[in-house]
């Protein structure tokens, strides 16, 4: 979801290739060891252990996930901007077309500012959710988009900006120049664990995505002692669910190996055209695990739900694109080509319906439904 972004491919340990990927990738190599852990938490899974849950869900399909009306996580989850309304129809427009999990992003500061609200909104979604028959797949930490962030009314949206209001978190005030991480740390813990303890055995729960592409916006391994550090609360907490963090840069070796040593079921990111994409998949077979692709779909850099969406069924991986209903994050423009105009692009980037349910792609949608139903 970043403005850069990367795609898996396999070279060294694992590799992920960025818009020009090498051209004579090494193989893939095996799976490291999972790093000792600490008595307190609760081991990673077993390969056997995480085939067996996957095999209780059939196949998964579905999107990234936040309502047209919202800008960004925080307008998402506020009480003041909270849109049940909205969601409900949305979650419908999903339902109708035979996805059934989402993947949704929450935010410390929506926490902070109300623990026993922000996770009643939390329960209020997953009730939505379960109404259409979706479960749903949470992401806690995230280093896309704009580093600073605070409480109250969000900022519009910039007209013909992709995710122009996205915040990062912890951003600024942990990775910042002049930030206080220690200042900060007991609060996300307090926060991770809050909401894992009071949903950890919530069946309407899929999966805990720890932290969406870590490294990114430049933190490189500055992001490493957080990543371990949620891993670490999570395990503790220990949820019923799997936790995960996904892979997506070849730039990132040593974050690349821990996410894949930690997590249970294997996500990652790919925008890549399905030649690529199913190398990718080849690559991530060898370590045993399911495998959950929690992006794709960038319809200008020939990632479709045409020609990808097939190929992630037949090899019952999870398949989850970027974006349900265009709405003010303004990702039907894409990342690199801003339209400033506001004008409508001649062809969406991510995305499926409009606000009022018209598919963007009548024969999208209904290729979709011909995998789905």
């Amino acid at each position: 979801m970043a403005f850069t972004k990367f795609s898996l491919i396999a070279a060294g340990l694992l590799a992920l290739s960025a818009a020009k990927p090498p051209a004579h990738p090494a193989p893939a190599t095996r799976p490291v060891a999972a790093q000792h852990q600490d008595e307190s938490e609760r081991p990673v899974w077993s390969a056997g252990h995480a085939r067996e849950w996957y095999a209780t869900k059939g196949w998964l399909r579905g999107s990234d996930f936040i309502p047209s009306t919202a800008v960004n996580q925080l307008e998402m989850w506020q009480a003041q901007t909270f849109d049940p309304m909205t969601i409900d129809k949305e979650l419908g427009f999903a339902e109708s077309i035979g996805l059934n999990c989402m993947r949704v992003f929450l935010h410390h500061v929506a926490w902070e500012e109300d623990p026993k609200g922000f996770k009643d909104r939390v329960n209020k979604y997953l009730d939505i959710a379960g109404k259409h028959h979706i479960s749903t797949i949470f992401v806690f930490f995230d280093d896309c988009w704009n580093e600073s962030y605070k409480a109250g009314p969000q900022p519009a949206p910039k007209p013909g900006i992709h995710n122009s209001g996205w915040l990062r978190d912890p951003g600024k005030l942990y990775y910042g120049s002049t930030a206080d991480a220690g200042a900060l740390e007991p609060t996300l813990h307090t926060y991770v664990h809050d909401v894992l303890n009071s949903f950890r055995h919530d069946k309407r729960i899929l999966l805990w995505d720890l932290y969406n592409e870590p490294g990114n916006s430049n933190n490189k391994n500055a992001s490493l002692p957080l990543l371990e550090k949620i891993f670490h609360w999570a395990r503790e907490a220990n949820p019923d669910q799997p936790l995960s963090a996904g892979v997506w840069s070849s730039e990132l070796p040593e974050l690349n190996a821990f996410q894949l040593s930690h997590s249970d079921v294997i996500t990652y990111h790919d925008y890549q055209s399905p030649e690529k994409h199913q190398h990718t998949i080849d690559t991530l077979k060898a370590y045993g695990r399911p495998l959950i692709c929690t992006e794709y779909m960038a319809r200008l850099r020939n990632s479709t739900f045409f020609n990808v969406m097939p190929m992630l069924k037949k090899e019952h991986v999870a398949a989850i694109n970027w974006g349900l209903v265009a709405g003010k994050t303004n990702t039907k423009y894409a990342w690199d080509t801003p339209i400033p105009d506001g004008s409508e692009p001649k062809v969406w980037f991510h995305d499926i319906f409009r606000p009022d349910g018209t598919p963007y792609d009548p024969k999208e949608v209904d290729f979709i439904k011909s995998l789905t139903q």
